[in-house]
């Protein structure tokens, strides 16, 4: 995958993201995407690569789509922390 299609790619991820959970501002999405994609240091935006940041994001997408179906009131902060 070109890195043009994965920044497209990723992009729209935290499109879909972002309508999932639209309380969260951007830092924190990006903070709590860092974690979930293992980066737990403090310089884990900036050291997150695209394709990570991809999979971390498609991973909270599933699991929060079918958590909020099932439980509207758990958020995305539990489950990236999980």
């Amino acid at each position: 995958m070109s890195s043009e299609t994965a920044r497209h790619e990723l992009l729209s991820a935290l499109a879909e993201l972002g309508r999932l959970f639209p309380d969260w501002r951007m830092g924190q999405t990006l903070a709590n995407l860092a974690m979930a994609a293992g980066h737990p240091e403090s310089d884990a935006v900036w050291n997150l690569e695209d394709d990570e940041a991809l999979a971390a994001v498609r991973r909270l997408i599933d699991r929060n789509t079918s958590r909020q179906a099932s439980d509207p009131d758990k958020t995305l902060q539990q489950t990236a922390a999980e």
